[in-house]
């Protein structure tokens, strides 16, 4: 069975005045329907910039999709206009950004933005929306819907938000949901909270989840796949079992040793990742032996790690600026 979503070697880069920033700089991998993926890693190695680019939802001048090809149920997102992506967004694949207060319409009430969305994709009346809207708040765990319809986004907390953002991306039953960072500004209960909601979503709607954050320690219960980031490309990909027991390139084991363990009867000091991130407007090369360019070998059962193209001994195509 044909993958959902498969992405192939896409580049987006953005042309600014102090040089070509290379954001994402040639990923691939695809995603199943039904399937929960978190892509993982710091700020800045792309992993926003990806999603933007699945969305087609990069400003441009300065970003532009230089390469690449995102096929979407058997079409290739990058070849279609702005009016056939409008029919896709927020229909076919919906997005639940980082920061809710910013997403939301402030001077709108929840109603208004949940029926909005309705009547435009599925064509619903007014009676219809709003009966809809009362049963996606339901459903993601806002008591009392149909009062707090008429509220708008300043009355709700920080994760009822979130949630709202949830039942919205959920409006129009999408095959593919894209979560940015979902838990960013929430304390770790209602952390936890959004992830079981999310999950437990997509295992009743079918719906695949592609959930981006850059802390490995809040998806390890609830992907089934993890890719890990770093300057723009993938440096690691497995199975989430996988890659928390056996990490093999030193990028994820730096992320794995910098989240506190439950299982440690002395706490020790969390190891931190040495160095800064390369500039990704210059040529990145490794810092053990100086290759330009990473290819992803198969380690175990599809478990692929970056490894330098010209250094066979070499433990992963880490680049990193040590000055």
């Amino acid at each position: 069975m044909a993958p959902l979503i498969e992405i192939k070697d896409l580049k987006t880069h953005f042309f600014t005045p102090g040089g070509v920033v290379k954001a994402v700089n040639g990923i691939s991998y695809s995603v199943d329907s039904g399937e929960v993926v978190a892509i993982v890693g710091e700020s800045g190695c792309g992993k926003s910039v990806g999603a933007m680019s699945i969305m087609q939802l990069i400003p441009n001048p300065p970003g532009r999709i230089v390469n690449g090809e995102v096929f979407f149920q058997g079409k290739d997102l990058t070849k279609l206009s702005d009016a056939e992506m409008r029919e896709i967004r927020g229909n076919k694949i919906a997005m639940v950004f980082q920061e809710p207060m910013t997403s939301l319409n402030p001077v709108l009430t929840v109603g208004r933005q949940l029926t909005e969305t309705l009547e435009l994709h599925e064509g619903m009346n007014d009676i219809e929306s709003r009966a809809r809207a009362a049963e996606l708040l339901e459903l993601v765990g806002i008591p009392d819907p149909d009062s707090r319809l008429n509220d708008y986004p300043h009355q709700f907390s920080g994760g009822m938000r979130q949630r709202v953002m949830i039942a919205m991306a959920l409006s129009c039953n999408p095959d593919l949901i894209i979560a940015d960072e979902p838990t960013t500004a929430l304390d770790v209960t209602i952390q936890a909270q959004i992830l079981e909601l999310m999950q437990k979503l997509s295992k009743e709607t079918g719906t695949a989840l592609i959930v981006i954050t850059h802390n490995l320690g809040v998806v390890a219960r609830y992907a089934h796949r993890v890719i890990v980031m770093y300057a723009g490309r993938i440096v690691e990909t497995a199975n989430a079992v996988e890659l928390y027991t056996n990490p093999q390139h030193p990028y994820t084991k730096g992320l794995l040793n910098s989240v506190p363990r439950l299982d440690e009867r002395v706490a020790t000091r969390l190891e931190a990742v040495e160095g800064m991130p390369p500039d990704l407007s210059k040529p990145t090369l490794c810092q053990n032996c100086d290759s330009p360019e990473p290819e992803l070998v198969l380690v175990n059962e599809d478990h692929w790690v970056a490894k330098c193209s010209n250094d066979s001994s070499c433990d992963g195509w880490f680049p990193r600026d040590l000055e």
